[in-house]
C-alpha cells in the first residue's frame, strides 16, 4: 500500500489495468494571450518546455496518438490502453461544434478509452460542461483546471486573467455533474511563501477536486517570469530538492485524503531551464524520495487533515 492516494492506482481501479496518458497538443490558444483578457499568456508559461517531442499543432489529432502510443511502447512497453490529454494551452477555447470536431477524432481511436481537458477555469460553460457530463456517461471523462494559486493578488500578478473565484465555480458546476475534476498548483510563485501554502491548505481541501497536481515553479529560458526573477529575485521562494522533499511532505500529511495525487513535482528538460537548482534528476527519483519521507515519519497522506 502507498502513502497517498495515487492517480496510478486510481486509472488501475476504474479501468481494471494500467492506462497511459498520450499528450496532445491541438493547437490551442489562450483569453490571456489572444487579447480577450489580457495578451502575453502567464508569466511563467512556455508550453514548448512541457510538451513530447511528438506533440505538433500541424500534425492531425489521430497522428499524435498513433506517434504517442508508439513513443510509449518503446519506452515502457506496460499500456494498451490510454487517455487522450488535451494538455497544450486551453483546450475548451472554442465553440462547442468546433471542439466537439477536435475530440472526436481521439474518442473514435481503438486504443483510447477516454479523454482528459486541460483548461482554463475562465473558459468552460454550461453548454460545454453538459456535452461533457452526456460523453462521460459512455466514455472516462476528466477536466484539469490551471488553478495556480487561490491567492487573486497573484493570480494578477502572473497575468493569469482570471480570479480564484472563477476557479471554485468551475469546479463546482463540473464536479455537479459528476464528471471527474482535477487542479493543478504551482509553489514557487512571486511574493508568496511555504507558509502562505501551508495556509492555504484549507481552501484548497474545500474545493471538491477529484485529483489534483503539484509544480514547483521551474523557470523557462526566455519568459516574463525569468526576467523577473533576474530583476527581483527577493520576490521568489525557489525550492532546491532537499528542502521540497519534507514541505511536500508537510503538506500533503494535512491534505484530503479523499484527494488523488496525480503529480508532486513538476519536470522540464533542463535545456528549457534559465536556472536549474534541481540538476537532473528524474521525478521517478523525486516520487521514491517522497515516499522514503513518509516511511522514515511512519506518515501518510491526510493524517493530521482537519475536516
Amino acid at each position: 500500500m502507498r502513502r497517498f492516494n495515487s492517480y496510478k492506482q486510481f486509472l488501475i481501479n476504474q479501468f481494471g489495468k494500467r492506462v497511459q496518458k498520450l499528450t496532445i497538443d491541438a493547437g490551442f490558444t489562450c483569453p490571456n494571450r489572444d487579447g480577450t483578457v489580457g495578451t502575453g499568456g502567464c508569466t511563467f508559461c512556455s508550453n514548448d518546455a512541457f510538451n513530447p517531442s511528438y506533440c505538433d499543432p500541424t500534425k492531425s489529432v489521430t497522428r499524435q496518438l498513433e506517434e504517442g502510443i508508439q513513443f510509449h511502447r518503446n519506452r515502457y512497453r506496460r499500456a494498451d490502453s490510454y487517455l487522450a490529454y488535451f494538455q497544450a494551452y486551453s483546450n475548451t477555447y472554442l465553440p462547442l461544434n468546433q471542439l466537439q470536431k477536435i475530440y472526436e477524432p481521439a474518442l473514435q481511436h481503438p486504443n483510447v478509452v477516454g479523454i482528459v481537458i486541460g483548461t482554463r477555469p475562465d473558459c468552460i460553460d454550461e453548454e460545454k460542461l453538459d456535452y461533457f457530463a452526456w460523453l462521460n456517461q459512455k466514455r472516462f471523462v476528466s477536466i484539469e483546471y490551471g488553478i495556480e494559486s487561490i491567492h487573486n493578488k497573484t493570480l494578477e500578478h502572473i497575468n493569469r486573467g482570471h480570479t480564484f473565484e472563477q476557479s471554485q465555480h468551475a469546479v463546482e458546476e463540473t464536479r455537479k455533474r459528476n464528471i471527474h475534476t482535477g487542479g493543478h498548483f504551482i509553489f514557487g510563485l512571486p511574493f508568496e511563501t511555504p507558509e502562505i501554502w501551508m495556509a492555504d491548505l484549507d481552501e484548497i481541501n474545500r474545493l471538491g477536486l477529484n485529483s489534483i497536481k503539484f509544480h514547483q515553479l521551474q523557470l523557462i529560458k526566455e519568459t516574463q517570469m525569468a526576467l523577473e526573477f533576474e530583476q527581483y529575485p527577493e520576490r521568489f521562494y525557489l525550492f532546491d530538492i532537499h528542502n521540497y522533499i519534507p514541505f511536500i511532505v508537510n503538506f500533503v500529511e494535512k491534505l484530503d485524503p479523499k484527494l488523488i495525487i496525480e503529480r508532486f513535482a513538476g519536470e522540464v528538460p533542463p535545456r528549457f531551464l534559465a536556472l536549474n537548482n534541481w540538476g537532473t534528476t528524474r521525478y521517478d527519483v523525486i516520487l521514491q524520495m517522497i515516499e522514503k519521507e513518509f516511511e522514515q515519519r511512519d506518515s501518510f497522506q491526510g493524517k493530521f487533515y482537519k475536516i
